[in-house]
């Protein structure tokens, strides 16, 4: 019986060995994140539309806000600047944790995984993660008449880009920490700053030319524009596409500086 239990397990791929361990913990806690992922939006939703965005709309300069009631505009920003916090939460303390003495990284790299089967099935289950808080926070959209659009359906997907480009050089980043320190540093100083300016909750043109095109420099400006331009309908195609180029440029170099890391921190 053993035998035959065992089979399947040795069949999977070695990177889905480590999804699965991650699989495993968040079985444990899903419900409370899923309340959190939905509930936490809707009331933001429902403050932005019935409180501050009635005051918005009744001030705004017209085309303020690309010609858009304030709800629709700030929705999108909520959605990318919620899906950067996702993927910082998932590859800042859990890959920290994980590549200490001690850690699951050093337990599975001791077996038969390598750091790249390590790499590739913690990054599956955070771009879960990301798709999962995502797809909540779409259907909290739903709950808002003038927010069910076309536009949609391009949500999930952009969210799901604009999180990996944070969450991989997280990852690649955390890999090489001896202290948690830094990663409190790079929230006050760094990820509280983007969030506030980075166009989410009003056009980044607004600001001081010095400080714009540092803002367009951020992974959340982009993943914001890429959000609203799909939602919206309103952006070019160049546009979109130059989001998209940048946020799969910013995953894919994460990625390599990840397997670097890993590669020294685990086989050190």
């Amino acid at each position: 019986m053993s035998a035959l239990t065992l089979k399947p397990l040795a069949l999977k791929p070695l990177a889905l060995r480590e999804f699965d361990y991650w699989m495993l913990h968040y079985r444990r806690n899903w419900r409370a994140t899923i309340v959190i992922s939905v509930l936490n939006p809707l009331l933001f939703l429902l403050a932005m539309g019935a409180g501050l965005g009635r005051l918005v709309d009744d001030n705004a300069a017209p085309g303020a806000l690309h010609g858009a009631a304030f709800l629709a505009f700030v929705a999108p920003g909520l959605l990318a600047a919620a899906t950067m916090q996702t993927a910082i939460t998932e590859a800042g303390r859990p890959v920290f944790m994980a590549v200490s003495p001690g850690g699951s990284y050093r337990s599975a790299t001791a077996g038969p995984l390598g750091p790249d089967d390590v790499l590739a099935g913690h990054m599956l289950f955070m771009a879960f993660r990301i798709v999962s808080s995502a797809a909540c926070f779409v259907a909290a959209l739903l709950c808002f008449p003038s927010l069910r659009t076309a536009g949609l359906l391009w949500l999930t997907p952009a969210a799901l880009l604009t999180g990996l480009a944070f969450a991989a050089p997280m990852a690649a980043w955390v890999a090489t920490l001896e202290t948690g320190a830094p990663m409190m540093r790079l929230f006050r100083f760094v990820i509280m700053p983007m969030y506030v300016f980075s166009g989410v909750f009003f056009p980044a043109d607004q600001v001081p030319v010095a400080l714009r095109y540092l803002i367009y420099g951020t992974p959340l400006w982009h993943g914001t524009e890429l959000c609203r331009g799909l939602f919206l309908g309103d952006a070019s195609r160049p546009a979109l596409l130059g989001h998209t180029a940048y946020l799969a440029a910013l995953t894919v170099l994460g990625l390599l500086l990840a397997r670097r890391t890993y590669r020294r921190r685990l086989f050190a």
